[in-house]
Order: structure tokens, then sequence, then C-alpha cells
């Protein structure tokens, strides 16, 4: 299981287990498991929880040691997925920084959300295998390996997979947001 700051966070905002689970419309024993590090919750009742408690997502996570400079070794990496893991986001980055660097996967047929999102950011995505197709705003785009995008985040935007193959990708994102 993911070892998770919700608890954290939380207790920082002075807000109860009931408090945070109404306000990210999730049960109260979901919190709770979560924070006791019996579960894993999906990708977007961790977006859910970051947007309520206000900070980045992968802020959620354990944050390394501070060091002036950062190795993330691979299977290292913290890692989230979506419900029916269409989706799998690793943090390429050390937590706690001014950019987050986010590897992802995206099955064929799979969204990184059901609907365009926003946040306070910019991300720029590359294309490492596959195709991925960038959705922001009204303006759709297909990326091919090596191609890549920069949005301000601010659009409502989502990723999606249109492709036979599993789209592999890298998303910066500054600053980190949920």
């Amino acid at each position: 299981m993911t070892v998770t700051r919700i608890r954290e966070f939380r207790t920082l905002r002075g807000l109860t287990v009931r408090q945070l689970a109404d306000q990210a419309g999730v049960s109260t024993g979901l919190i709770s498991q979560v924070e006791r590090g019996v579960t894993d919750p999906s990708l977007e009742t961790m977006r859910r929880i970051a947007e309520v408690l206000d900070i980045p997502l992968f802020s959620l996570f354990q944050e390394p040691d501070e060091e002036t400079v950062a190795v993330i070794r691979h299977d290292d990496r913290y890692r989230i997925s979506s419900p029916h893991h269409a989706i799998t986001y690793t943090r390429a980055s050390p937590g706690g920084a001014k950019l987050e660097v986010l590897e992802g996967v995206l099955e064929p047929g799979g969204v990184s959300s059901d609907e365009l999102r926003s946040h306070p950011s910019e991300e720029c995505v590359v294309v490492i295998a596959g195709r991925l197709t960038v959705q922001v705003g009204e303006q759709t785009h297909v990326l091919k390996t090596g191609d890549s995008c920069h949005f301000d985040s601010a659009i409502p935007h989502r990723f999606r997979n249109d492709g036979r193959t599993a789209a592999r990708f890298l998303v910066s994102v500054t600053p980190p947001s949920y």
C-alpha cells in the first residue's frame, strides 16, 4: 500500500475525517483506510482530496529527504492509477519541487479523466511511445512518438489514447498542481 500525507494535510487545515470525506464526495471509511495505508485510492479520489486540501496531487505522498540533488530510482517512484488502471502516473521528480515531472502510461481506449479538467499550472507533454490525443479546450491534437505539446493548464484538458497500443509520455507541470 502507498503511504500518503492526507492525515498531515487534513490536520493542518483543521478538517475532520468526515469533513474531508464530505467535501471530497467519498466515504469516511475510505479516508480512514487511505490514511492508515490499508487501501490505495483511485486517481480520481486522490484528485478530489487534493482539491479539497488545496495542494498539488503528488504532495499527498510521502516526500523524500531534501537534498541538493534528488535521484529517484525507477522502482522507487510514487505511482497512482485510475480505477480501471487505464492510466498510470509515476512521479519522476522529487516532491516539493517547483517542477513536477510525471511519466504516464495510457492504455488503448483510455482517458486521463472522464471530463476535461483544469488547474492553475502550465504543462508540457512529450510522447515517448505510441500516440496520444491531447484535448485542450476546443482544440484536439494527435501527438506521435517524439511530438510535444505545451499549454496553460487553466484551460480544461485531458489526454486520450485512441490507438491500439499503450501510449507512454512525460508530463512536466509547473507549479505542481492537482
